[in-house]
Parts: structure tokens; C-alpha cells; sequence
């Protein structure tokens, strides 16, 4: 892939592994479904890797190489977004702990601008305390961008940030991007067309294209997988610098999963419930 790092990490007093070897052993354990360092470092050796440095080296080295973890999924995911036209937006809620102890908790609050906050989440019909994963997948489920919010921002202001990122394409969600302001923003800025299910009481209501339906369940489809084998409402990060580097490294992997199933042993992308050899 020619990723090459542009920055050192300079943490350690020897660099014993590089930072390629650091991100392909996070994006390895999260294959695994390991979801604690602990547990990682108890199932390798020295025979393994020879040169594996320490467990706390290699949990500040994964969380300073979170930018070019970025890269790599970036480049990845280059790989199959070149010609894509349609794409889906949607979140999912991450909590940090149970909605009856977010009071006394003190996971993540070491700064206000990164805390958690509670929210609702209208599918599950309940509340929760913690951060909203956002996430634009293309049709075929391939990740194009993501970001984390505390869970009480709604998910229409994620669309703010859209139009950095991309242009000319269509954008299917569902009705909480209902927004004719931010709809016609998208559209006469960066030639974003905006496809929402307008709500039954709406004015010229009518039944979004069954295609659009359809093609909207494959964005939750990929938040189940990264549920089911990749573990991501399991966390374990006590600030959110590590908790927004193993989500990266969740999402990451299964954009890895999707390179080798195409490119390398060309089976469908989103079988990832296999042995990779």
C-alpha cells in the first residue's frame, strides 16, 4: 500500500517494533475479537515476535499513531469509493456504562470538550449515556468517513461536516436527517442530493423507493458486525484518547477484512465471519 509514517511516535526508549508492526498487531487483535491488551499480551511470546516490546509501550505508541491509523483506513477504503455515486449516513450509540450509573462514573471526563453526555436513541427507544458513532458507507458497505459525538448531538448536525469530505454523489438516511435548510445547503454548495423517508404527516407525502430502503439496511448491517465480531460497544478505555483509537482500529480491520476478501483472495467484501487463510 506505500503508507509511510511522516512523524515518529518517540515513545520508548528503543523503538523495538515500528509503528507499521504497532498498527498491524492492533488491527490484528481486533480480527481476533480481542478487546483487552491484557488478554493479547497473554497469548503471545517472544517466539512469536521476537521483537514485541511491553504492554504500556504498546498501548502509548497505538494511541499516538491514531492519525496514521486514519491513513491506512483512508487508503484502504480509496481503494473501492474511486466511482461511487451513492452513498448511506446513519449512527449508532456507544455507551460507556449503564444509563443508572452515568452519574458517578469518570470514564472520559477529563475535559469538557470531549465528555460524555446522554442521549436518546429512538430505534432502541431508550436512553443512554455516552458518545453517537457516525458513519457514510457506499452501497456495497465500505466505509468512506466516520466520526464520534457526545450522544446528545442530533444526528442532522453530522451533516455539517459532510461537505469537507465529499461532493457530487447522493446521500441516503433516514428521518432523523430529515432538514429542508441543511438539504438545500448540501445541494447548492457541494451538488450533495440529500434522500430522506419524509414522515407521514408531511405535506406531498409519499413512500421513499423501495431501492432507497433496501440500500439504507446496508450501513446497519455493518454497525451489526462491528458489534457482533469486532466488539465495539465493548470498551474498555478509561480516557477518550484510547477510546476513540480502538473504535478507529475496529473500523479499521473491517476495512482490512474487506481489501483481502476482494484484492487478495476475491471473495465477496463483507464475509468477514471467515478465516482470512
Amino acid at each position: 500500500m506505500n503508507c509511510e509514517l511522516e512523524f515518529k511516535s518517540g515513545v520508548g526508549r528503543k523503538e523495538k517494533m515500528s509503528d507499521l508492526e504497532i498498527v498491524a498487531l492492533s488491527l490484528t487483535a481486533e480480527f481476533m475479537s480481542i478487546d483487552s491488551e491484557n488478554s493479547l499480551f497473554k497469548q503471545l511470546n517472544n517466539d512469536q515476535i521476537p521483537n514485541l516490546i511491553e504492554r504500556s509501550q504498546f498501548n502509548k505508541r497505538r494511541k499516538k499513531l491514531f492519525l496514521f491509523s486514519e491513513e491506512v483506513r483512508t487508503k484502504l477504503a480509496s481503494y473501492f469509493l474511486e466511482f461511487e455515486d451513492y452513498f448511506i449516513v446513519d449512527s449508532m450509540p456507544l455507551e460507556i456504562c449503564k444509563f443508572s450509573r452515568h452519574n458517578r462514573i469518570k470514564i472520559c471526563k477529563d475535559e469538557f470538550e470531549t465528555a460524555p453526555s446522554k442521549g436518546f436513541c429512538a430505534s432502541q427507544n431508550n436512553w443512554f449515556y455516552g458518545y453517537k458513532l457516525h458513519g457514510v458507507c457506499s452501497v456495497s458497505g465500505v466505509f468512506h468517513s466516520v466520526d464520534i459525538t457526545k450522544a446528545s448531538v442530533h444526528d442532522v448536525h453530522f451533516l455539517k461536516n459532510i461537505k469537507q469530505q465529499m461532493s457530487d454523489c447522493v446521500l441516503l438516511g433516514d428521518k432523523g436527517y430529515l432538514s429542508e435548510t441543511i438539504q438545500l445547503d448540501l445541494f447548492q454548495t457541494v451538488n450533495i442530493k440529500l434522500e430522506t423517508p419524509k414522515r407521514a404527516n408531511q405535506n406531498n407525502y409519499k413512500p421513499q423507493a423501495y431501492v432507497f430502503r433496501k440500500s439504507r439496511k446496508r450501513i446497519e448491517t455493518l454497525f451489526s458486525q462491528l458489534c457482533d465480531q469486532f466488539l465495539i460497544r465493548r470498551n474498555y478505555a478509561k480516557t477518550f484518547n484510547g477510546f476513540k483509537t480502538r473504535i478507529l482500529a475496529n473500523i479499521t480491520a473491517l476495512t482490512l477484512v474487506q481489501y483481502v476478501n476482494k484484492f487478495i483472495f476475491d471473495r465477496p467484501i463483507n464475509n468477514i465471519k471467515i478465516q482470512i487463510i
